[in-house]
């Protein structure tokens, strides 16, 4: 519960008490939607991301794209820090994320206004929260009466319900469609051409992904998957 998550158990009780009183926490299933909504988004940044640090640090042989253990480091840390400043950067400044400015619900403190340090925690655990694909914020949030997550009891915030002006929502749904666009058009570009740089260090060959007349395959180290390809040819 959230009298025994944060530090100090009387005023963090007292505080979400108060937030009772004045708020109208989130329903766990509109924070769901905005959770699905700010994957989506990241996923256009990401794959942005990830096809730049592919083809400079990997490698594409004919029809055969190798990826090596610097190019899969590299692009783990750019995204990690593109997830974390999108969340840090945007609750801090406006109290939500694009998915959550669409669905109308935003972050506040439970003591005081929202701060960076408060949002910097929040979005830092998630790496607990996200445990078992969100299974460990999930458990926590709701039997929280608050609906806090392991992230929100730490940072004393709660998410609450919000009435965004109509500008808001619309400007956030226009940079959300953007991005997947953006994405759409630039991935494609960005692995047209190969900017293969062999890294001094950590080039070992981790993964490749390719295809020949008959077979598609996914291999990883030893382990490999084979598709069968289904025949062009016809008969006489």
């Amino acid at each position: 519960m959230v009298e025994a998550a944060v530090p100090s158990t009387s005023a963090g009780a007292a505080a979400t008490a108060r937030a009772q009183g004045r708020y109208r926490f989130a329903r766990l299933g509109d924070r769901f939607i905005a959770f699905l909504l700010d994957t989506a988004f990241l996923f256009g940044l990401f794959a942005i991301v990830d096809a730049w640090a592919f083809t400079r640090w990997g490698s594409v042989e004919g029809s055969e794209m190798r990826l090596t253990t610097a190019s899969l480091l590299i692009a783990v840390t750019l995204n990690a820090t593109v997830l974390f400043l999108y969340g840090w950067l945007l609750e801090a400044a406006w109290g939500a994320t694009l998915g959550k400015a669409m669905v109308g619900i935003r972050v506040v403190g439970t003591r005081q206004g929202v701060s960076l340090s408060a949002c910097a925690i929040r979005n830092v655990l998630r790496i607990v929260d996200g445990l078992g694909f969100y299974l460990v914020g999930t458990v926590v949030a709701a039997c929280s009466p608050a609906h806090q997550r392991v992230g929100d009891m730490y940072a004393r915030t709660a998410v609450i319900e919000e009435s965004f002006r109509s500008v808001v929502r619309v400007a956030a749904i226009a940079l959300w469609v953007a991005s997947l666009a953006t994405a759409g058009w630039a991935v494609p570009r960005i692995c047209s051409v190969n900017r293969f740089v062999p890294p001094p260090y950590l080039s070992q060959v981790i993964i490749r992904v390719g295809r020949n007349e008959s077979l598609a395959y996914f291999q990883v180290g030893s382990l490999a998957v084979h598709i069968q390809l289904a025949s062009t040819s016809t008969g006489s």
